[in-house]
């Protein structure tokens, strides 16, 4: 059982990716993290002795702060953030802990400079997907431009913005994979329940809807909410939810059926 204030690895990990996951901020001192410079899908670095400096930022939130063995730096900024009333946890056993578990790290290398990304404008189902991925799992403060497509790479130069889902860009299709199984392999976020959703999201987007059944209903629906939405910006907010649901769908409920009423003849 996890400690005073502390939360274990596996209950965090069932956090991640939801709306009820913490802020996770990652106060590992440089010498440490450079043994392994990965992060824990959603985490940010901040330096421990300026964890005050985020104070104003957490009022109203919960927050999990991980060292590298959830030892003395998180103890004592999670205690620290308490004073100020913050709800705030340390992760027992710390980042070496998360990895003896085999949980998911994303390469700090791969992680854009900038919370920043652009695509085409009028996006169906990997520019919503791929969006839902980067702020669940990679960056809660990710931005989002949709521009006309010829204008995508342009924008990006100009603005700092990381282009994605166009041809010729780091994050795109790759042979019958979509962009958001590039941006699960180089973010190295493999789960059973992100490769089950990257299934339906593929055959969803690639027109293949003999890889999962649930292929059809997603394109049906991406497909509605782009005709029911003239604003981009609109459509991505109520793309969120949808695939909240059907991480949920992945993660927890995938061979759950429904047939009512029960037993009824065919």
């Amino acid at each position: 059982m996890p400690g005073f204030a502390s939360i274990s690895a596996q209950q965090l990990f069932r956090l991640v990716g939801t709306t009820d996951c913490p802020v996770l901020i990652d106060i590992q001192i440089e010498p440490d993290f450079a043994a392994d410079p990965r992060l824990i899908p959603g985490a940010f670095r901040h330096a421990h002795d300026r964890i005050e400096t985020l104070i104003p930022d957490l009022v109203g939130r919960r927050a999990v702060v991980i060292c590298q063995k959830g030892k003395k730096l998180s103890e004592g900024a999670a205690a620290l953030l308490r004073c100020h009333g913050v709800e705030a946890e340390n992760l027992e056993g710390g980042a070496l802990g998360w990895v003896a578990d085999g949980l998911p790290m994303i390469p700090a290398a791969v992680l854009p400079t900038s919370n920043l990304w652009v695509t085409r404008h009028r996006p169906k189902i990997d520019r919503i997907a791929c969006p839902w991925l980067i702020r669940r799992f990679v960056d809660a403060s990710a931005r989002f431009l949709f521009v006309t497509p010829a204008e995508v790479e342009a924008v990006a130069e100009k603005f700092g913005a990381t282009p994605y889902d166009i041809e010729g860009v780091t994050f795109s299709h790759r042979g019958e994979k979509c962009s958001f199984d590039a941006f699960l392999d180089d973010f190295a976020l493999h789960t059973e329940a992100l490769d089950r959703l990257a299934t339906v999201v593929r055959g969803a987007d690639t027109d293949r809807h003999d890889l999962a059944p649930q292929a059809a209903g997603l394109l049906a629906v991406s497909v509605g909410l782009s005709r029911q939405f003239k604003d981009d910006l609109s459509q991505l907010e109520a793309g969120m939810v949808v695939y909240d649901a059907l991480y949920r769908w992945a993660r927890d409920g995938f061979d759950e059926g429904h047939d009512w009423p029960a037993g009824r003849k065919s």
